[in-house]
């Protein structure tokens, strides 16, 4: 079997044929709040555990895009004093998407409609940002990041990823805007703030 997957495990991933059957999938499990201290689970745990967060998500992605013929690439979003994110990036007829692993609803799929990763990464630009006061927090982005560098076994061990973590955080970050642009950008009004704090899934 590909990557000494089980046949349970076999059936889903050949399921997952497409990034939207992906982005289903991953929308119809529970978040992932660690509640046990933090986890950077590979994809046969997040297939056991039923449950991920966004780099689990992304990983998960990635493999099942990988089994069925894809790049499993990925993209790290850098931020200023926020949680970072990472999603998983495809193309199909030249055009860029992403699958997004969030609880949130607008940090999600993105049709595959943009001509460059900056494009696709700058869709996320105002939805990024704290609840408490507004502020934007995305300052930067990497190149796609294929994770066929780090071989096959990730996608089924028991210990955790945090070398793959490691590896998309420390890679070079392109800019979203110069430093001084950053510094005088509009806070989001009060109603976005609100509309954005709907989940899909509550922490118990």
């Amino acid at each position: 079997m590909k990557w000494n997957l089980n046949k349970k495990e076999e059936k889903i991933f050949k399921c997952l044929s497409t990034p939207v059957k992906i982005q289903d999938f991953l929308n119809g499990i529970p978040n992932n709040f660690e509640k046990n201290g933090e986890t950077c689970m590979s994809p046969r745990r997040v297939l056991r555990e039923k449950k991920a967060h966004c780099i689990e998500g992304a990983m998960f992605s990635a493999s099942a895009l990988l089994y069925n013929g894809k790049s499993p690439l990925l993209v790290h979003f850098a931020t200023n004093k926020d949680e970072d994110h990472v999603i998983a990036v495809f193309k199909k007829n030249g055009l860029w998407g992403a699958i997004s692993k969030s609880n949130h609803s607008l940090m999600r799929y993105r049709d595959p409609v943009y001509k460059t990763i900056r494009e696709l990464c700058m869709s996320y630009f105002n939805e990024y940002f704290m609840y408490e006061n507004g502020r934007k927090t995305l300052v930067g982005y990497t190149k796609p990041i294929n994770l066929k560098k780090f071989g096959t076994n990730w996608i089924t061990r028991e210990e955790e990823l945090w070398k793959i973590n490691d590896a998309l955080f420390d890679a070079p970050h392109l800019p979203i805007a110069p430093k001084k642009i950053l510094k005088t950008l509009r806070p989001v009004d009060p109603i976005e703030i609100k509309i954005t704090k709907i989940t899909d899934w509550k922490k118990k």
